[in-house]
């Protein structure tokens, strides 16, 4: 394993790469992704215990969607072995790195309540509302902006921490270590990445809502350019976190198809 160091023009093409993977089989990875959204909304929908079994849970959960993606993208059929592949031997692993990816984000809403008095906690783990003044109440707003602030970093340990560990059979400290300077390494195509993202998945919809909005209504507006977002964006989207791991990490054929037996004959055992 090698973390390789990109030039920007990489990040522009994560989008297209994950759309690339979409295609190869729509259905499942939209199937996948719903069943994702589902778990979510209704353990999310327990005040505080919901929250807790998440983000113990996401790891795990954002491991199988990129397992299909992995699957797909290597021409494989996606099944239930498949899905499952490093969750068993890694699973003491995921929970841990979901339990810290809690405590970090508790850290930040615990900063953020000096700020707002914790209104943002209330939101986002109590089931509490925005306050009544709105999003443009002073406190509010710069709780928000430090919170989005002081998640970088923290999605930056996160963001290939599940597949190091479950792929490649990385501790948690290793894990969170090398997935954090992975991304400082390539801080260029992920800023590339990022610009893509508010370009296709913000303004690019926002002006094609507001362009139809003149013709068609507001309404039917929304509907024609949010269910394209969802159904097509959205899992594009999610292969597009894939992407970046195949591009920066190297992992060589026969070591991947070794492990992919090994993982194969443990779980016919």
């Amino acid at each position: 394993m090698q973390a390789l160091n990109l030039p920007a023009g990489h990040g522009w093409r994560w989008l297209a790469g994950g759309y690339a993977v979409f295609r190869r089989n729509p259905a499942i990875l939209s199937l996948l992704l719903l069943a994702y959204w589902l778990f979510l909304a209704l353990v999310g929908s327990v005040p505080l215990l919901g929250s807790l079994v998440s983000y113990l849970a996401m790891p795990t959960l954002s491991l199988v969607l990129m397992n299909a993606c992995r699957a797909l993208d290597r021409g494989l059929a996606v099944t239930p072995q498949s899905l499952a592949s490093g969750i068993r031997p890694q699973a003491a692993v995921l929970v841990a790195l979901g339990g810290l990816y809690l405590c970090g984000t508790l850290s930040i809403l615990g900063i953020t309540s000096l700020v707002d008095g914790g209104e943002l906690f209330r939101l986002m783990f109590l089931g509490g509302k925005p306050p009544e003044e709105g999003i443009e109440d002073s406190a509010f707003f710069v709780a928000t902006q430090l919170a989005m602030l002081l998640v970088v970093p923290l999605v930056m340990a996160f963001w290939f921490a599940p597949m190091l560990a479950a792929w490649h059979r990385l501790g948690v400290g290793k894990a969170l270590f090398f997935s954090f300077f992975a991304c400082l390494r390539n801080w260029r195509p992920f800023l590339a990445y990022g610009v893509s993202l508010l370009l296709w998945c913000g303004i690019i919809p926002a002006l094609a809502m507001g362009l139809l909005g003149l013709f068609l209504g507001s309404g039917l507006a929304a509907a024609l350019v949010m269910v394209p977002l969802i159904l097509v964006l959205a899992p594009t989207l999610v292969a597009s976190f894939y992407v970046s791991y195949r591009d920066v990490f190297v992992d060589t054929p026969a070591t991947f198809e070794a492990r992919v037996d090994d993982e194969d004959d443990g779980g016919h055992a």
